[in-house]
């Protein structure tokens, strides 16, 4: 059996729900959630992705560990397809606009020629690319495609997450650099010999180096593709962020020098700009091919809209630009919840309160919590935007940091508002302070 509409959104509401009452708004890795609902990794994935088949007591499993009961309306057999089940099989192409769009979705919007440049580079030997866009951007979606591309071409290939290491490993280089080489590992499906190869003599980085070279490439008849998501979470540890960087940046240098290193190519995505200092000759965020993902044009828009089998007119879409601002996430949360009738475009666009509530006030609040666990200074910045009537200019890591969140754009030194629903937001919300 899979999920219905109504049973994906009742339990994805619910695990919102834990986030911030046990996880402090932080998202449950895959790890988390294995652990809190006692399913393995893989039966979650089929579970959340609702595109595979699984069995009752598995649901079950699930939709206890967030205090759920599973009720007749939450799933349905594929093999029978029920109309009246939920209003899924009213909308079969539909899928809910979070985290990675699935490789074979019809969702997933190309910013061409952008794809094209990326699937050519990571063919080249000793490839890099840097993919750099705020959060819900498409980053991942882009790196798993890209990843799926080199596999199609003869690739070894392993994607791996920052989200899912434990913070005290960001603590420890030593630690840091074994869970990294371990996890390759795991994820070529090759013996884990981590053991054999660290030596306190040499120290961790030529321990990983060697390890890389001598167990992992050496092994690999193959070019190597290795996906690196996420890794702006390591510039809050700058030690370890200057020793890991200064790696990536050693080994795409040894591509060019030894056959063995060419077989790696590297994709690091990050949602930031580097705002810690790192030696410009270390650093592997000024070499290799930089990707900045744009907002969505108007005519990627118009493009969305067709494939949600949508006819607004030139005025509606320019009107729902001015709202999200070409934001690719906040553009499908609409649609996908016009499609479902959840909402009009018309409420949308007049600021109806409910309409906006139901559709982004998990989002709004999660960005709110975002930036109160920084420091009060980042909201005091953002509060300085809001209010200003032209672009102004903040301190560079906090414009840096806000424009992670995709709360901002820059104007030359300058920053703005990304979009009016934002604007709105955190308007009421600094009035509602004083």
């Amino acid at each position: 059996m899979i999920l219905t509409e109504i049973g994906l959104e009742k339990l994805h509401k619910a695990k919102v729900e834990a986030e911030y009452a046990e996880n402090q708004g932080k998202r449950y890795t895959l790890e988390d959630l294995s652990e809190k609902t006692g399913l393995a990794i893989d039966t979650l994935m089929k579970v959340f992705a609702c595109e595979s088949k699984v069995d009752k007591q598995t649901l079950k499993h699930c939709f206890k560990a967030f205090q759920l009961k599973l009720c007749d309306d939450d799933f349905f057999y594929p093999q029978i397809s029920p109309v009246e089940e939920s209003s899924l099989t009213l909308y079969p192409e539909l899928e809910l606009p979070e985290g990675q769009v699935p490789l074979n979705s019809q969702f997933y919007l190309e910013r061409s020629p952008i794809e094209e440049e990326c699937y050519k580079a990571i063919l080249q030997p000793g490839a890099l690319i840097r993919l750099k866009a705020p959060r819900r951007m498409g980053k991942s979606s882009l790196l798993a495609r890209i990843i799926e591309h080199g596999s199609q071409n003869n690739c070894a290939a392993v994607f791996l997450s920052f989200q899912l290491a434990d913070t005290r490993l960001f603590q420890d280089l030593d630690k840091f650099l074994q869970w990294f080489c371990a996890n390759i590992s795991l994820n070529l499906n090759i013996e884990n010999k981590v053991v054999d190869y660290w030596d306190d003599l040499f120290g961790s980085k030529i321990s990983c180096k060697i390890y890389l070279e001598e167990y992992i490439l050496s092994s690999l008849e193959t070019p190597f593709v290795l996906g690196l998501d996420d890794v702006d979470l390591l510039f809050q540890y700058p030690d370890l962020a200057d020793n890991f960087f200064g790696l990536l940046r050693a080994w795409h240098e040894e591509g060019k020098n030894k056959e063995v290193w060419k077989k790696l190519r590297l994709i690091v995505a990050h949602s930031a700009e580097v705002y810690i200092p790192l030696n410009v000759n270390h650093s592997p965020f000024n070499v290799g091919i930089p990707i900045n993902l744009p907002m969505f044009t108007h005519q990627q828009v118009q493009n969305l809209t067709k494939i949600y089998n949508l006819d607004f007119s030139p005025e509606q879409e320019e009107k729902l630009m001015y709202l999200v601002g070409g934001n690719p996430y906040l553009l499908k949360l609409a649609l996908y919840n016009i499609s479902l009738g959840k909402v009009t475009l018309d409420e949308l666009l007049l600021a109806d309160t409910h309409a906006v509530s139901n559709i982004y006030l998990d989002h709004l609040q999660r960005q709110l919590w975002n930036l109160q666990k920084q420091n009060s200074g980042l909201l005091n910045a953002l509060e300085k935007v809001v209010f200003a009537p032209k672009p102004i200019e903040l301190d560079l890591v906090e414009s840096i940091r806000l424009q992670s969140l995709g709360l901002v754009n820059f104007q030359g030194n300058e920053v703005v508002i990304s979009c009016s629903l934002y604007q709105q937001y955190f308007q009421q919300y600094f009035c509602s302070q004083d």
